[in-house]
């Protein structure tokens, strides 16, 4: 059974996504903090960097966003995220000009948010993507067959413009999905038809994207979440106007619980205190840690307190395989985003190193963000990447 449990005391909020019992996913937001990632803006060029093919943004903000010039010109192939080189940044913007952008990683105490003009606002089935004509669809939907069905539908009812990412909720739905496309183009429409003031030299915020409960609700929409336990008459009010205008989510109970600590139920606050340390045992007696730096999160295997009872090598794949499986658990739970490198322990058999391969990416498929396994590398290291689904945990 899968639950939401909802958690608020003072300006902390902590959000917790609960499978048959277990802790799969865990967020806290701060109240008296602006989230800002996927906002979208009318920014001001302020600074053109050649050198970096790079320019900041003035969003507005504290500090001026950060912005590529991979994010700002046409993107041909979604997959795809290189640029032709011999483009200069100086001759795609200038000092002063307005750019329409979106907020892709809010801002940090050293840096600036980074921003894109390559706009995305998600919907329960499709992500609008406008400007383009890329439409593709989640790798999580296996079937070819039903990939041709789903991109042809989703063309044939997109605007001329705009294109899209078919999400994983999507799968066998048809009238769903086709509604979703017009609640998302109107959503576009009135962004782009607010009135701007051309003579302005000020950034403007258009649209301010939804808080994590409302997009924890519109991500999951197909996960048949059978209940949210609050503790607060307000958050249960806000929950119940969420989900009430949805016919998704008319057989989800809600569950008001003031005279205890929700996070009680399950033993969630235990399973918190495990996911927040750096090292994990493993039930073999090995473990893993955790180590994230500003460029990357490095995580290593180690043997621990097994040592087998056969030969060397299927000590260490047993180790191992356990260790994928963990892996792939805690950085959906730490929501980890950004670069991963794994050290496993050296294995000798090619076909140990593929077995180890093929389980990450299966137990990755339970995540429901962006995952991408570039596999071992000449030194042993496993690389992946992993897009994080909320900011504040960066």
């Amino acid at each position: 059974m899968t639950e939401l449990i909802v958690k608020e005391k003072n300006e902390q909020r902590e959000i917790a996504l609960i499978e048959d019992g277990k802790l799969v996913e865990y967020y806290e937001e701060n109240n008296s903090i602006q989230r800002k990632e996927g906002n979208i803006y009318i920014g001001i060029v302020k600074d053109v960097i050649k050198g970096m093919q790079s320019a900041f943004i003035d969003i507005g903000t504290e500090k001026n966003g950060f912005i590529h010039l991979k994010d700002i010109i046409q993107k041909i192939d979604e997959t795809k995220e290189k640029n032709d080189e011999n483009i200069d940044i100086s001759d795609v913007v200038k000092l002063g000009q307005k750019l329409l952008v979106q907020v892709k990683k809010d801002s940090n105490e050293k840096k600036g948010a980074r921003v894109s003009t390559h706009i995305n606002l998600p919907g329960k089935y499709i992500a609008l993507m406008p400007n383009t004509n890329i439409v593709t669809v989640s790798q999580k939907i296996e079937d070819k067959n039903e990939q041709k069905r789903l991109i042809r539908l989703v063309r044939e009812n997109l605007s001329e413009g705009n294109g899209a990412i078919i999400r994983t909720s999507a799968k066998g739905k048809e009238k769903e999905i086709i509604e979703d496309i017009q609640k998302i183009e109107k959503k576009w429409s009135e962004i782009i038809d607010i009135n701007i003031d051309p003579k302005s030299n000020k950034s403007q915020i258009l649209y301010k994207s939804e808080d994590i409960l409302e997009r924890m609700l519109i991500d999951l929409v197909h996960k048949n979440i059978k209940k949210i336990v609050v503790d607060s008459k307000k958050i249960e009010e806000e929950v119940r106007s969420l989900t009430e205008k949805e016919e998704e989510y008319k057989k989800m109970k809600v569950e008001i619980k003031t005279t205890e600590d929700v996070f009680e139920i399950h033993e969630i606050n235990k399973q918190i205190e495990k996911m927040k340390s750096r090292k994990i045992w493993l039930k073999c007696g090995g473990f893993i840690t955790i180590d994230k730096t500003e460029a990357l999160t490095a995580i290593d295997v180690n043997t621990g307190k097994f040592t087998g009872k056969k030969e060397l090598e299927e000590t260490l794949y047993k180790v191992n395989m356990e260790a994928s499986i963990e892996i792939a658990k805690q950085i959906r739970l730490r929501d980890v985003g950004g670069i991963i490198i794994i050290d496993y322990i050296d294995m000798k058999k090619q076909e140990n190193k593929d077995k180890i391969e093929r389980l990450l990416k299966e137990e990755l498929k339970k995540d429901r963000t962006k995952t991408q396994v570039e596999g071992f590398t000449k030194l042993d290291l496993m690389e992946l990447t992993r897009k994080h689904i909320c900011s504040h945990k960066e």
